[in-house]
Order: C-alpha cells, then structure tokens, then sequence
C-alpha cells in the first residue's frame, strides 16, 4: 500500500503540471500589455478587461482540478470506510496498521493537495502585485473585491475549502477509532476536545490553518502582540529549543504585567496628588503623560539592547523603576512637583516591553510561541486593570519613620517594592540564552514558494520552480525573467530595516492607515482614563476610590471581550469588516461623551466610557492582527521592527492625550472634557476616512 502511494504521488506530480496557473503566461501577458498601452492609451480598458478575463480563466482551471481531486479523495475515503467496517464486524485486528497506513497515504496526497492551492495562491499575489506595479493601476484592490464578494465567487471555493475540511474530519474519525480499537470507541464528534496526535493529521491541520482565515481566541489575542510566527527548518528549531527557558519567560511576563500595573495605578489619585503639591488638577495629564514621554525614547534603546542580552535590559529596567516610583512617593514628603515629574520620567525609561516581545520572538519555540504571545496580551489586560484595582485598597493616612503613607505616595512604595522583589528574583532565576546568532537569530521565512518543511513539500515546491524556468532559454523573455526575479527579490528580501528611515520607507499606505487607527485609539483610551479622575470628580464628586473601582472595572473587560471577538466576531465577519465597524462604534462612544445642553450625569458617561472604551479594545486587536498581515517582513525582526513602530505610535498618542488634558486645564474646567473630546472625535472620523480608502487591500 505504502509502495503504491508513493507510486501515485509521483504520477500526480507530472499530472497536476497542467494545472497549476501559468506563470510564464500571464508574465508574457503583461509585457505584451504595457507594449499595447505604449501605442495607445484608450487601450486600457481592453488591457484590464483581458487581463481580468484571463485571469480567471486560469483559477476556474485551478478550482475545478482542485474539486476533481477532492472528488477521487473522497471515493477512495468510501472504499476505505467500507473495510473500516468489515474489520470492525469480524474483529480482524492484524489488519488494523496496514488500514491506518492506508489512511495516512489518502492524507498525505490531501497534503500536496493543499500544498499545490498554497503555491497557487503564492503565484496569484505575484501576478497581481507585478501588474500593479508595471502600470500603477489598483487592480488587485478591484479583482479581489468583486471576485471575492460574487455568490459564485472561485476564490471563494478555494479559501473556504468545505470540501478538504469535510476529508480532514473523515480522516481523522477513523484513524481515531483504529487507534482506540480496544473497545471503548470514543467518537472525536462526540468528544471534541480529545485530540488526534497523528503526524499526519497536524500537517494538514498546520495547512490548513494557512489558507483559512478563521482563528480562535487563542490566536486572535497573540497576535495582538505583533510577536512574529514563523515556521524555521529543524536546525533553527532545535536552536530555539536549546535557548528556551519556562522561567526566563515566566520573569518576562511578570515584567509586562508589572510595568502595566505601574502606568495605571497612580491614574485614581493623580489629579490628588498634583493638588498636594500646589499645582493645578489638570496636571495630571502631564504626571501621566511624562512616562509616556520617556517610554518614546527607551523603547528604541531596549529594542537595540536585545540584539545583544535580555538579562542585562530587564536588569536596568528594573533598577530605573525602582528609582522612578522611590522619587515618585518621596515627592510628596519633599514638596516637590518636579521630584514628582523626575519620578515619572524613571519609570518611562525602564520600559522593557520591547524586550519581551525580543523574548518571545527570538527564544521561545514555534508550538509555543502562540501561547506566549496570548500570554504576553493578557499580562498586559490584567495588570490595566489591576493598577487602579490596587489604588481603591490604598485608603490610609499614616507617617513611619517621617515618611508619609496616604492613598498618593503608596502606589509609589508599593511598586518600589515590588520592583526590588523583581529584581532580586530576576538575578536568582533568570537564564541568559546563549549568544550564538543572537544579534540574527536562524530563521525561516517564507520564500517565493513558501514551503520548505519536508520531502512532499519540496517536490511540490521544485515542480513550480522548474515551470517558471521552462522559458529561461527564451531569448525575447530571458532579460525580462531576470528584471523581474531581481523585483521580487528585492520585494520579498528579508533583512532587518537598520534605521527608522527605512523602516517608513517600507510602511505602505494600508500600514500608515494602521498606525493611524492605532493612535487613534490609543489617544481616545487615554484621554478617557487620564482625566477621569478630573471629571468624576468636578461633575459627580467621586472620591478616588470610586474612580479606581470604575476604571478596574473597564480593565475587566478586556479578556472578555477578546474571547468575543477571538471565538466568534472573527469566525464570522471578516476582520476589516470588524475594524470598520469598531472605529464607527469608537466614534458613537465619543460623541456621546459631550457635554452639551442637558447637564452631564453618571449614565452618560458611565456610558459612553464603557462603548468608548470596549470599541478600543476590539479595535485594537483587530487592527493589530490586520498589521501583522500587512507589514513587510522586513518589520518583523531588528531593532526597527514592527511591534516599536506600533509601540512608538500608541506611546506618542498617550503623549498628545496627556499634554491635551494638561493643556485644556487653562481654559478652565468646564470646558477641559470638550476641550479634549474634540481632537479625538476628528482623528477618529479621519482614521474611518482612511480605512475606508483602503478597505480592498486590508486582507
């Protein structure tokens, strides 16, 4: 049986030769269509229409091989369901292997047959992308679109793949049952938790998960830490295997959750604290703000910093906390508004959240990564709502050893102390990776045929390889396979950005239209938890330990609302389709936060935070997860990467926010919640303006 399916699998190899869409066509296509368009312009409506028509030639050619396939898999899946169940009347338990091995052959040519719709679909962006770029059009915006939106829609019946998911759990109930031919015969449908552990069927689910855009909360809240997944050869692998530590992470992730319990547990009692100094209540949006100031410039130094150690940075950032929250409690004894400020500043600096995400990325194996990613996220989640959760237990007023201990200085000693305990446990259990290839860590990107991960794949992958070499010899074509292998070279290069100009450089427009709704977001969030203190207390005399109640509560959400989004809105709607709707929701939440005629009473802004706040939220998963998709490669690793741009963009919003709120202060308070709901409200209508503009190419 074994010797037969390999037989097969290399008859089907030279089979599917015809099927795949032609590459060296639809290049010739294109050169011969920019010579039409240079002898004339009215030329280009025939030039879309024939390239769109030829175009889906070649996928109607593709789908309905791809179904033809699926058909015979699903006939020899009958032949073998029919021996599952004599086997199983007459209890002939010597054959059990040779069926399950007869299994595993059906689900390894459903393995190449997912592999030939990856290549397939690797093929289709290139095209489009040289179209797009030889004659300037946005036609991959327009193809996409009304092909992927049609009730017939061919791109459809491939993405969807009802067809192979119906031959996955086929597969996987009957190999499930030989295995647990014992007597017991527990079905996968009526217990899905219990799992399959078959080689065989991972690789397929690993595929599978490739091509589908569905994810589970599990995936949905990891990529909000925009940690690269990436699939390295073994050597890379057992690299990172060998630089793996449960406790380093461990000690990662404590720093995540701490440094967020830092930035929020003074919020409460700011506008307080600035009052006992002798400064305006409106200063706290600058207390608040000057550690966001610091964090602009220390998430760059920590990026750099981890190309060389993880130990030392978390070090340093614990020893600069510890500092930043001692000056920031002493200032209240010290009557000093600027030991204050200075205090703040510290604990800006030691922001190592840059490090972490190194951490996870570079040091922690692939089939963990996800989890410690999700980790990451909900270390941060938890520690927002924390920080004011630990400033509402903060209600005392005493003096030891002339130090002062009230709701304002505590949630300085507090952190100082946790710091230290940090710090101490950070020497003692810390295990520093070592430092072979560290500086660019092995690892495996996606190349132009996007499969290296096996002998089937390798096969697959050298038949593509050699359809677009077969015209090389080509005399009229050879200059022009050259320039375009050298494009895509160039486009598709994987090497580390090595300063911000080039990391802007490689922003597209979809990408800026993120970092814009990122700061959107990120200034709506912290105008709304920066002056909450100010305006619960002018409009509804909240004293500080409801305000930390009322804003541990919003922090709550967070989880919640990511398993929502995470389990079901993604499974169901598309994610750009969810971003939109999010901004809408983000703006609504704002608009209803004026303050107009009716005087302002605790339902309405109750309210309004709550839609503001949870529509932030999903918006920033969302729009985090688009980014991982949309960014170049180029952005996933370095010290310029992808996860401190979007850092950089939330940072300088919170900035802008706090220097807001600090700012409106002066025209009195009547006037601050208007004052800084405004700009909000425009960036928001802006970034819903922009995302509709590029709507098509957010996939």
């Amino acid at each position: 049986m074994v010797a037969f399916g390999k037989k097969l699998k290399q008859l089907q190899i030279q089979e599917w030769e015809s099927f795949y869409i032609n590459y060296k066509l639809m290049k010739k296509k294109v050169n011969q269509y920019a010579r039409q368009i240079e002898v004339s312009e009215h030329n280009r409506e025939y030039v879309l229409k024939d390239f769109s028509r030829v175009l889906d030639s070649q996928i109607e050619k593709t789908v309905l091989f791809l179904l033809e396939q699926e058909g015979r898999l699903a006939s020899r899946l009958s032949v073998l369901g029919e021996q599952h169940d004599a086997l199983v009347q007459h209890d002939a338990a010597a054959m059990i292997p040779e069926l399950q091995e007869s299994y595993r052959v059906v689900g390894e040519e459903l393995l190449k047959l997912l592999h030939f719709v990856e290549l397939n679909a690797i093929g289709l962006r290139k095209i489009l992308k040289k179209f797009d770029k030889r004659f300037g059009y946005k036609f991959t915006n327009h193809y996409v679109k009304t092909r992927a939106s049609h009730p017939y829609s061919q791109l459809k019946q491939v993405f969807k793949h009802v067809g192979i998911s119906a031959v996955v759990g086929t597969l996987s109930r009957h190999l499930a049952d030989l295995k647990d031919h014992q007597g017991t015969y527990i079905s996968i449908y009526d217990q899905p938790a219990l799992s399959l552990l078959d080689p065989t069927i991972e690789s397929i689910k690993a595929a599978v998960d490739r091509l589908s855009n569905t994810t589970d909360f599990l995936q949905y809240i990891g990529k909000h830490a925009l940690i690269p997944e990436e699939e390295p050869t073994t050597t890379a692998d057992n690299d990172v295997d060998e630089r793996y530590h449960f406790m380093s992470l461990l000690l990662n992730l404590v720093n995540t959750f701490l440094y967020m319990v830092n930035t929020y547990i003074i919020v409460p009692t700011a506008d307080s604290y600035s009052l006992s100094l002798g400064a305006a209540a409106t200063t706290c949006g600058a207390v608040i703000g000057s550690m966001a100031v610091a964090q602009v410039f220390s998430s760059v130094y920590f990026s750099a910093w981890s190309n060389k150690s993880y130990l030392k940075p978390l070090i340093f950032s614990s020893i600069v906390l510890f500092i930043g929250n001692t000056l920031y409690a002493l200032a209240y004894d010290l009557n000093s508004i600027h030991v204050l400020f200075i205090g703040r500043v510290f604990c800006g600096l030691g922001s190592a959240r840059a490090v972490n995400r190194r951490y996870i990325s570079d040091c922690v194996p692939i089939k963990m990564r996800m989890k410690a990613s999700a980790g990451f996220v909900s270390a941060s989640a938890l520690g927002m709502a924390c920080g004011p959760a630990l400033a509402a237990l903060f209600q005392t007023d005493r003096t030891i050893f002339w130090i002062t201990l009230n709701e304002n200085t505590l949630p300085g000693w507090v952190m100082a102390l946790a710091w230290l305990v940090y710090l101490l446990w950070l020497c003692i259990s810390f295990r520093e990776p070592c430092n072979d290839n560290k500086l660019n860590p092995p690892t495996r990107r996606e190349t132009s045929n996007g499969l290296e991960n096996g002998a089937l794949e390798n096969s697959v992958s050298e038949l593509l390889i050699e359809k677009q070499n077969d015209g090389h010899n080509d005399e009229d074509n050879e200059d022009d396979d050259e320039e375009f292998n050298n494009n895509e070279e160039a486009e598709e290069s994987h090497q580390p950005v090595t300063s911000i100009v080039s990391a802007y450089k490689l922003l597209t427009p979809s990408v800026k239209v993120q970092l814009l709704i990122y700061f959107m977001l990120k200034y709506a969030m912290e105008v709304l938890l920066a002056e909450s203190s100010v305006i619960t207390s002018y409009y509804f005399i909240w004293s500080s330990g409801k305000v930390a109640s009322f804003l541990a509560c919003l922090g709550l959400t967070v989880l919640p609302v990511n398993v929502l989004v995470g389990s079901y809105l993604s499974n169901v709607f598309e994610e750009r389709q969810v971003l939109l709707a999010a901004e809408i929701m983000v703006c609504i939440g704002i608009i209803f936060s004026f303050q107009v005629i009716i005087p302002y009473s605790v339902p309405q802004y109750v309210c309004s935070a709550l839609l503001t706040f949870v529509a932030a939220e999903v918006l920033e998963g969302v729009n985090l997860s688009l980014l991982s998709r949309v960014m170049s490669s180029r952005l996933k690793r370095g010290t310029y990467n992808g996860g401190l741009l979007s850092t950089e963009a939330g940072t300088l919003a919170r900035v802008v926010a706090d220097g807001a709120i600090t700012l409106a202060g002066y025209g009195g308070m009547n006037k601050l919640l208007n004052a800084t709901l405004l700009p909000s409200l425009l960036i928001c209508i802006s970034s819903i303006v922009a995302t509709c503009y590029t709507y098509n190419s957010l996939y």
